[in-house]
Formats: structure tokens, C-alpha cells, sequence
């Protein structure tokens, strides 16, 4: 849960602070090249100061008090030491620059793992209100944005304000009087950008929401390409578009008009302070009490002291705009993973297969359940088909199986064990899923098949695929197994993805197999290499098949009829065919797959 009331600054901070314990020589190193800057920046004037004072005492100036006229020696003298500082100074920076940018590109890239981490852990409930879309973008944008803030503004701004301490302090040291002008300065700054920074990351906010409802948006369209174009919905698609990009326009212009504004006051301000430092400094040389370098002195340090003001306005906005994107990962961070092994969690060992629901109670949204008080049994070895409306809780049987979702109430089981109490990683290598969307990454086929079993040979994989009936079209392919298929598989057929999903299951080799309309959308020709794979597939398995198909539904050991979250009918399909509503979806089934191929040859 996010926490409103905290600063989202601060809230960033402790986000990202567990992270720097792992680079403390690398930033220490940074810290000490950025010391070392400071005080080349407070050398810098003082062969200035040198040089104007001889100059006036060379024109016959008297300055009360002893010191060199204007010389070739030490003209040449001030001019190396100003050559020198420069160098070293420019040399300090590079090496600060470069150890808080190494540690603040090795810190993002830490943070953003972690990230994808937690949201991989994040339960199926979480996944089925969540939009993909905006979880991308805050796992890559603002991670990426927390990253070039810290470099782009964070160093700069911590180097000023060092800067502006020291220098203070040898302007107390050169004229108390003059120094008040940079407290006075200091204090007008706060006041006035106080309630901007607030509103600065207001604006800041909504504009980063509105460039996730923007990847939202393009995310879905693009995914279902094939949708929107079939049904001509580029216009209507391009529209919503077009409104959110309106409106994150619209809140990031407001966002820089606030930083602007907060800059263009703050010039105001410094040049004030410059304008009191000179006239009031002018009229102290005139009365003797300092000389006319001591004026150019503390005029250069006043023009160094004060850029800190003016890049605290300048970075304002910036940093205003990380921490609205720091607090968006933060809230990310904060989502309870809710699946988790629990204290004193064992693995599963040797699988029979048995699974049992007991008084199962399911919900994605707290007091809307998907599935209430189900009690199911299911024999090891045995092929059981889980039939039913749309949306009576078929798939989330899948989901507790799996422990993507622990059950509100009751108990799932394999052997008798609550999936609770067994570690997640022996619960999900137990199960070989095959859904109705034939999920493939980016990638070859060699390690789309590989991913059932990550250590498995080049042998294995060509074995996986001969046995789901895939090696055929796969030696076709111009690289064969090591054919490049497209995001999601976009590049070869529906029946084609399925085996070679059924491909990654027997690699697995897993006691238990769940099918999830594995058919569904597919030609007779897919249909019939598909259901061939799949007859390899779970001989000998305990398998959990869902499905719409009628024959499915005979050929397996049991059917189970689940309708609004409830078990309505459970038993052999010969003992069901007795039942009015078993028997006339069954008449319903038969009669559309018999009518299939008949449309199929008159078109």
C-alpha cells in the first residue's frame, strides 16, 4: 500500500538507499574528487585578487598596507596558477563525475532488478487488476529517469551546496558584513520556492500517470494489432490517444512554467545580492576598510556562492520529476507479495499426482469470488475434464494449482500436502501448463522449447519436439531450431505455437499436466497434430483439462461440470450423459462439431 503522507523525496531516498551500502568506496571516491573540486573553486579567485591589487598599487594606489607591485614575475606567476587550479579542478570534477555516474547507473541497475523481481512475485491477483502498460513503464522509465536525475542534477547540486558552505564561510572570514547578503539571499530563496517545489511535483505526478495511461494505451492497441484492424478501430484507438497525449502535455507544460517561474524569481534574487555586494563594497574601499581585490574576491565568490541558488531552481523541476517517478517504483515495491514459502516450507519430493480442493474459496477482488466452497478430488494417473459456462471459475483452478493465487479459504493439495506448505519452486515444477494462448518469447525455437527445462541438451530438445509432433515443421524452417520466431510467436501458426508449448511440457516431465483450451481456434489439420503431441503428453499423468469440446470431455476418466464457482456435476461422462443439463450440452457440442467441417468445405 502506498503511503501518501511522506515526502515522496524522502520516500525515494529510502528506496534507493539499501542499494548504496554495495558502491560506499566508489561513492566515497566520488565524494572525496568532489572535496577536492570545492577547494580549487575557492583558490580560483584569490590570483585575481593578487593581480588587481598589484595593478592598483604599480598605478600608485594606496592600499594601507604592505605588499608586491604588478610584475612580470608575478603576473606570469598568478597567470600559471590560474592555468593550474583550472586544470586540477576540471580534473576533479571528471573523476566525480564519473564515479557517481558508475554508481548511479550500477544502483538503477540493481533497483530495476529488484523491481522486475517483486513483479514477477506478484500474484495472479495482482496481474488481473493490474495494467501491463503502466508496470513497464515504471519498472524502465522512471527507474531510468531516478538515474539521469542523480547524475544530471544530484551531483551538480550536492557539489554547489558544499560549495556554497565553504564559500560562505571565507566571505564571513574576508567581510562579515557582505556575507550577510548570501544569508539574506539564501533565506528569499526558501521562502519563495517552498510552495513551488510542491506543486512542481504535483504537476510532475500527473504527468508521469499520463505517460503511463499513453504506454497503456499504445501497449493494448499494439498486442492486438490484428483486433484493431480488422474491426477499424485505428480511428477511435488514435483518439484516446490523442486525449491522454493532450493531457500529459498539458501537465508538463505546467510542470516546467512552475520551474521557470521559481528560476527567473531566483535570478531576481541573486542579482539583488550582486547589486547590494557592489555598491555596499564599493563604498567599503572607498572608506579603506578593504582593497579593491578583496571587492573582486568577494564578487567572484559571490558569483560561485549564488550558483547554487540558481541550479537548486534550475534542478528543481528535475529532481521534483524523479521523485514523483521514485515514489511510483516505491509504490510498486510496496505491493504485498502475497505468494511466498512459508516458514518451514519443504519441497514436495517424489509426485504421485493426487490433487484436492477442499472447501476452496477464490477471489481476485476481496468479496467477489470466483470460486466458493469447491470440494474436488482428482486421482493420481486419472484424466479428468473440467467443463462449464464462461467464467465459472475454470481457469482460476489453474491459477491455485499453480500458487499464481492462494484460495481466500480451504485448501489446495497434491498427496495430501497443502500447496502452502510446500516450497513454490517444487509446487511449480510438479505442473506442465499448456494454455490456450500459446505463449512464446522473443527468441529461437530451440530455446522456447528449452525453457521447460533450462538444462536440458540440444538432444532432449529435438527429442521433446519429435514426441509433440513439431520436429516436421520445425526442419522446415530455413534455421530450423535455431529459427528467430517473432513477440509472442507471431511468426509461425496457432497450431505450430501449441506444439511447441506441448514441446516445453514434455521437457518438463511433470507428474501433473493442466490444459487450458488447448484446441480452441484451431483447423482440424492443427487440431489433429496438436491432440497427437497431447496423447504423448499426459500418458501416465494426472491431468486437469479444460475444455469446451465434447470429445475431450468423453475420453476422459471424469468430468466435472463447475458453473458460477460451484462443482454442479462431478463423475464418469457415461454416468453423466444421464443428467438433462450434461446431455443436452453434450447434444449442443456434438451437433456444432459435426457442422465445422461442413462450413469449412463450402467455403
Amino acid at each position: 500500500m502506498s503511503r501518501p503522507r511522506e515526502r515522496p523525496l524522502r520516500r525515494t531516498l529510502a528506496m534507493v538507499r539499501p542499494h548504496l551500502a554495495g558502491h560506499k568506496w566508489l561513492m566515497a571516491g566520488g565524494v572525496t574528487a568532489l572535496l577536492f573540486e570545492v577547494a580549487f573553486r575557492i583558490l580560483e579567485p584569490w590570483p585575481v585578487k593578487f593581480v588587481v591589487d598589484a595593478v592598483t598599487r604599480s598605478l600608485g594606489a594606496d592600499l594601507g598596507g604592505p605588499g608586491p607591485a604588478a610584475g612580470p614575475g608575478l603576473l606570469l606567476a598568478c597567470g600559471a596558477a590560474v592555468l593550474l587550479i583550472t586544470v586540477l579542478r576540471a580534473l576533479s570534477n571528471f573523476l566525480a563525475t564519473v564515479a557517481f555516474a558508475l554508481a548511479g547507473s550500477r544502483v538503477a541497475t540493481e533497483l530495476r532488478a529488484r523491481v522486475f523481481d517483486h513483479v514477477q512475485s506478484l500474484s495472479a491477483r495482482y496481474h488481473a487488476t493490474s495494467r501491463t502498460g503502466d508496470t513497464v513503464q515504471r519498472l524502465v522509465g522512471d527507474v531510468g529517469r531516478l538515474q539521469e536525475v542523480a547524475v544530471s542534477a544530484g551531483l551538480p547540486l550536492l557539489a554547489n551546496c558544499i560549495t556554497l558552505v565553504a564559500m560562505a564561510g571565507v566571505m564571513f572570514w574576508l567581510d562579515p558584513l557582505l556575507a550577510l547578503t548570501v544569508l539574506a539571499a539564501c533565506a528569499a530563496f526558501v521562502a519563495v520556492s517552498r510552495r513551488s517545489t510542491g506543486r512542481i511535483t504535483t504537476a510532475a505526478r500527473r504527468t508521469r500517470k499520463g505517460e503511463s495511461s499513453l504506454a497503456n494505451t499504445a501497449q493494448e492497441s499494439l498486442g492486438a494489432i490484428r483486433v484493431v484492424q480488422a474491426y477499424g478501430l485505428e480511428s477511435a484507438l488514435a483518439v484516446r490517444f490523442k486525449g491522454s497525449n493532450a493531457r500529459t502535455l498539458k501537465d508538463g507544460v505546467q510542470s516546467r512554467r512552475l520551474a521557470a517561474a521559481l528560476e527567473r524569481r531566483t535570478d531576481v534574487i541573486v542579482g539583488l545580492a550582486g547589486a547590494v555586494v557592489l555598491t555596499v563594497g564599493g563604498w567599503r574601499v572607498t572608506q579603506g576598510a578593504m582593497t579593491p581585490g578583496d571587492l573582486v574576491l568577494f564578487l567572484m565568490y559571490l558569483k560561485t556562492a549564488m550558483k547554487p541558488l540558481r541550479d537548486l531552481a534550475k534542478y528543481t523541476g528535475r529532481i521534483a520529476r524523479a521523485a514523483a517517478s521514485g515514489e511510483r517504483v516505491a509504490e510498486l515495491l510496496e505491493e504485498h507479495v502475497e505468494i511466498t514459502d512459508a516458514p518451514g516450507a519443504t519441497p514436495l519430493g517424489t509426485v504421485r499426482g493426487a490433487i484436492e480442493f477442499r472447501g476452496v474459496t477464490a477471489a481476485y477482488i476481496a468479496g467477489r469470488p470466483v470460486l466458493r466452497g469447491v470440494d474436488l478430488t482428482i486421482p493420481a494417473g486419472r484424466k479428468t475434464a473440467i467443463i462449464g459456462p464462461s467464467g465459472s471459475g475454470k481457469s482460476t483452478l489453474v491459477s491455485l494449482l499453480a500458487r499464481m493465487l492462494d484460495p481466500v479459504e480451504g485448501s489446495v493439495r497434491i498427496d495430501g500436502r497443502d500447496l502452502r506448505d510446500a516450497t513454490l519452486g517444487s509446487v511449480r515444477s510438479a505442473l506442465g501448463v499448456v494454455l490456450q494462448e500459446a505463449v512464446l518469447f522473443a527468441g529461437t525455437i530451440r530455446e522456447n522449447i528449452r525453457y521447460g527445462r533450462l538444462d536440458a541438451s540440444d538432444r532432449e530438445v529435438e527429442q521433446a519436439a519429435r514426441l509433440a509432433h513439431a520436429h516436421g515443421f520445425i526442419a522446415a524452417l530455413p534455421e530450423g531450431y535455431d529459427t528467430v520466431v517473432g513477440e509472442r510467436g507471431g511468426t509461425l501458426s496457432g497450431g505450430q505455437r501449441q506444439r511447441l508449448s506441448i514441446a516445453r511440457a514434455l521437457l518438463r516431465d511433470s507428474p501433473v499436466v493442466v490444459l487450458d483450451e488447448v484446441t480452441t481456434g484451431l483447423d482440424q489439420a492443427s487440431r489433429a497434430e496438436v491432440m497427437a503431441g497431447l496423447d504423448t503428453l499426459i500418458r501416465g499423468r494426472t491431468t486437469v483439462w479444460i475444455t469446451h469440446e465434447a470429445s475431450v470431455a468423453l475420453a476422459c476418466d471424469r468430468v466435472v461440470w463447475l458453473q458460477d464457482g460451484q462443482v454442479l456435476l462431478d463423475g464418469p461422462p457415461d454416468e453423466l450423459v444421464g443428467y438433462p443439463l450434461f446431455a443436452s450440452w453434450l447434444a449442443q457440442q456434438l451437433a456444432a462439431a459435426r457442422e465445422a467441417p461442413a462450413r469449412t468445405e463450402t467455403a
